[in-house]
């Protein structure tokens, strides 16, 4: 696929693909700060979608089900610099500073203003990745210089980078139905809901009646029958959308599901008769 990555710390890398990569069901274990160098992304949440162009930078953050389309543009590479912000580094900037402890939590992707303070910030990062090795002092002031940017443009930041609590018990229907389609293991589902394993499949059976194992694949049969239908749109583009990760293996449990290939549906919504 083309895929290049240079690291000046575990925390933060020089991320660039040639040719077009899709991530499905991506959910970030800590707080994500990209840089768009050059191409182009699309991220789908359960909230809303959103297209992040060159130069663009922002915030994803931890915990929340994401489908991420990353695409070359104009000739030139998606290229990103990408920062991990971990809880152990966040904790430790916020150790000293008061920060109210009433804090609501922004869910949604944080699309960032290009201040000269945080654009000069981050694009002195990009010689660093031509070294062989960087002490790892310098790479750490790096981060906490980018969060304390961070915090003097976007003030209310703190809502998102100073929440240290887990998932709480969330309502598992209306959950289910907004995220089914990210393609996690079902752990994640139970942790993302505020439960064990063992709670999440107890309380699933309760209100779903099967296992989330079929009713989650029936969701995503059902996105993708309704994309490729209604939208036009073709079976290998749905694929990664609708929570999928294998062409043939999707189309084996489509054709199982409602009789006909995905392609053979593809046709018909686009008004091609089939040979006979």
């Amino acid at each position: 696929m083309g895929h290049i990555s240079r690291y000046i710390s575990p925390g933060i890398k020089l991320s660039c693909y040639k040719d077009r990569l899709f991530k499905s069901g991506v959910v970030f274990n800590d707080h994500m700060l990209i840089w768009l160098i050059s191409g182009e992304t699309k991220i789908v949440q359960a909230q809303a979608s959103q297209i992040f162009k060159t130069g663009d930078i922002f915030l994803i953050p931890k915990d929340h089900p994401s489908t991420v389309l990353n695409y070359p543009k104009d000739g030139l590479p998606h290229r990103t610099v990408v920062m991990v912000l971990t809880a152990e580094i966040l904790r430790e900037f916020y150790a000293d500073l008061k920060v109210s402890i009433h804090l609501r939590p922004v869910p949604h992707i944080r699309s960032l203003d290009k201040h000269p303070l945080l654009t000069s910030c981050l694009d002195s990062l990009v010689p660093y990745f031509e070294l062989e090795d960087l002490p790892k002092h310098i790479a750490l002031g790096k981060i906490i210089e980018a969060i304390a940017v961070i915090r003097a443009v976007h003030p209310e930041i703190d809502g998102v980078l100073a929440n240290f609590e887990e998932p709480g018990k969330a309502d598992l229907i209306g959950f289910m139905e907004k995220n089914y389609m990210f393609n996690m293991t079902i752990e994640k589902f139970g942790y993302l809901t505020g439960r064990s394993l063992t709670t999440f499949k107890r309380d699933f059976k309760k209100a779903y009646k099967v296992t989330p194992r079929k009713w989650l694949t029936q969701k995503r049969l059902e996105l993708a029958h309704f994309m490729i239908a209604r939208e036009h749109r073709k079976p290998a583009e749905v694929l990664l959308e609708a929570g999928f990760e294998n062409l043939s293996h999707f189309s084996y449990i489509f054709k199982k599901q409602f009789g006909y290939a995905p392609t053979e549906l593809c046709g018909r919504s686009a008004g091609i008769k089939p040979v006979v």
